[in-house]
């Protein structure tokens, strides 16, 4: 009732796709001068958010993209976008949000959709949810789901313990490089997005 090749391949490919390592620095960023407390419950956040939306598409992603007439490359796009201006705020120490909306927006926008549920994971669930035929293959598929997102969150409530090292000064520094990172994989995604929809027409 459980097929490792599949679950090893798609958990790798997701692994690749949403970069525990490399969201650590942004979840730092956007997360910093908040208490501990809410850190965490920060990143719980996120990861509920990102498993929920990625749930949601693996079901019925393709129905929903038909439904709403939206491309693959249209959705790479626009969270392309959105990445840039979120990329620009940290580039630019433009962080701040409203007092009463701040937690709650960070986990669930960038954290949790587009850098952990992006268009990549969407599509990469998707077709790994239509591929599998079987009931072992289904369970493997969504065994590898949730052991990503379970990473992810172990990643995240443990980067915290590095701001507790770097300082205010180490946090700004921080700030800016998930700046530059963060642009440059929106960058990337626009034009993926762009280039699909040129060899697509």
């Amino acid at each position: 009732m459980f097929d490792s090749a599949v679950f090893g391949s798609l958990f790798l490919t997701l692994f690749v796709i949403m970069d525990p390592p490399g969201i650590t620095p942004i979840f730092l960023a956007l997360t910093s001068g908040r208490p501990a407390r809410v850190q965490r419950r920060m990143a719980w956040q996120a990861v509920a958010v990102a498993f929920g939306v990625i749930t949601v598409f693996g079901i019925l992603g393709q129905q929903i993209l038909d439904y709403l007439h939206v491309s693959v490359p249209a959705l790479m796009i626009a969270g392309g976008l959105l990445l840039l201006l979120i990329a620009l705020d940290l580039l630019t120490g433009k962080t701040d949000e409203p007092k009463q909306t701040k937690d709650v927006n960070v986990a669930l926008v960038p954290l949790g959709m587009p850098l952990l549920a992006g268009p990549g994971a969407i599509v990469s669930v998707i077709l790994a949810v239509q591929d599998a035929g079987s009931a072992a293959e289904q369970i493997s598929v969504w065994a590898a789901i949730v052991a990503m997102h379970a990473v992810l969150w172990l990643t995240m409530r443990h980067s915290l313990l590095i701001i507790r090292l770097i300082k205010d000064g180490g946090v700004v520094l921080v700030t800016r490089l998930a700046g530059m990172m963060l642009s440059a994989i929106a960058v990337q995604q626009i034009v993926n997005g762009i280039t699909q929809v040129i060899q697509g027409s």
